[in-house]
């Protein structure tokens, strides 16, 4: 951190990718969780940034009503497959379908980023975007990672910090971003507060 009076903020998340990032880079904030079913934004008709800035601002303001005087951070990670909106998988199958898919051509990975602090009502939403150039995988790899279950709960069923070496190629952009919490932009967001 750098020598400026560091934010102290609520992280509106349950991820632990996002706490590890966080920790790793030593910000002070606080774990609440948001309570907020996701499945009723649709994801039809809509950008993967625009989706991403939505559920991440509707994150941070379920969490930022009850502690209105905060800095509360929201973020959402979605994969742009071809215009198409991936979210995680529903269940191994869907696990095996997403990564047949994604793991044959370049996709990009966004993460939208939400600040917001109700007594002022600060409302930061931005949102970054990273191309990632994967190795084609065999089906018996695709059954390999699908049989481990690391894609539970990760969008695009795949968590680059776990298996990049292995099946990503190179990315263009912020690794932090596909890893769900893009630190260069957080820290800039942060610095206009």
């Amino acid at each position: 951190m750098s020598k400026e009076q560091p934010v102290h903020f609520i992280l509106a998340s349950a991820s632990p990718r996002r706490r590890e990032l966080l920790s790793e880079a030593g910000y002070q904030f606080t774990l609440v969780p948001p309570d907020l079913d996701e499945s009723i934004f649709p994801t039809e008709g809509i950008e993967a940034a625009q989706y991403a800035k939505k559920l991440a601002l509707a994150k941070a303001d379920s969490v930022a009503q009850a502690y209105p005087d905060r800095v509360v951070l929201g973020a959402d990670t979605v994969v742009d497959f071809e215009g198409r909106i991936i979210g995680k998988p529903a269940d191994a199958k869907d696990a095996e379908r997403i990564t047949g898919m994604l793991f044959r051509t370049p996709h990009k990975v966004v993460t939208g980023l939400a600040i917001v602090r109700v007594c002022d009502n600060t409302r930061l939403v931005e949102s970054d975007s990273t191309t990632v150039y994967p190795r084609r995988m065999t089906a018996e790899q695709i059954a390999e990672h699908v049989r481990g279950g690391s894609w539970r709960d990760k969008a695009g069923a795949y968590a680059i910090q776990e298996t990049g070496d292995e099946f990503v190629e190179r990315i263009e952009g912020s690794l932090t971003n596909v890893m769900g919490l893009p630190m260069e932009l957080l820290k800039s967001l942060l610095a206009r507060l």
